[in-house]
C-alpha cells in the first residue's frame, strides 16, 4: 500500500536514504539527521514523498512529482528504494504496480525516471514493470563524495 509520508516516517526515510547499499543510487549525499531534516520537511510540505508498506510495515519509499503546464500529463518518479531487509521478496514489483495505478488514478499518460546505468537490479525491475529505456543521460549525477559523475538511463512507462 502506498501512502503519503508523515513526520513519523523521518527515521525510516533517513535510514533508507543514508543506507550504504541504497545511498549511491539516490539524490542526496550522506549527511547527518540535522542536515537531512529540512530536505525531508520540504518533501512533506510539497506532498512529494510516499511510503510503501507491506503488512503494515514501512518497506519502501519514492517521490512522485507531477509536472505542470504542457507536461501536466507526466510524473517524475524518483528516490525509489526498498529497504534492503526486504529486497528480493517481490515488494519492489508490487510497489511499482501500485505506483503505475497511482499514475492512472491521476490520469497521467507517462511516468518517467532515471537510474544509474550500473544499477542493474533497478533496471530489471523497471523493465519487468513495463518501463522502457529511452536513452542515456551522460555525466548526469555527480557523486561529490567520490569525485565522479554517473551516467543514467532514462526510462518511461506510457499508459
Amino acid at each position: 500500500m502506498n501512502r503519503f509520508a508523515t513526520t513519523n516516517d523521518f527515521n525510516f526515510i533517513y535510514g533508507l536514504y543514508m543506507h550504504a547499499d541504497v545511498n549511491p543510487f539516490l539524490l542526496y549525499e550522506k549527511m547527518d539527521m540535522a542536515s537531512f531534516e529540512p530536505i525531508f520537511q520540504d518533501l512533506l510540505a510539497n506532498d512529494l514523498l510516499y511510503i510503501y508498506s507491506a503488512r503494515d510495515e514501512p518497506t519502501g519509499m519514492f517521490k512522485f512529482i507531477n509536472l505542470k503546464h504542457r507536461n501536466a500529463h507526466i510524473a517524475y518518479l524518483g528516490g525509489l528504494a526498498i529497504d534492503p531487509a526486504f529486497s528480493s521478496k517481490g515488494y519492489g514489483f508490487t510497489m511499482m504496480q501500485e505506483i503505475i495505478q497511482l499514475g492512472k488514478s491521476k490520469n497521467l499518460l507517462r511516468i518517467e525516471l532515471s537510474t544509474a546505468v550500473t544499477n542493474l537490479n533497478a533496471i530489471r525491475l523497471y523493465e519487468k514493470s513495463g518501463f522502457e529505456k529511452e536513452g542515456i543521460l551522460r555525466k548526469y549525477t555527480c557523486l561529490k563524495s567520490e569525485n565522479r559523475f554517473v551516467d543514467e538511463v532514462m526510462m518511461a512507462y506510457l499508459y
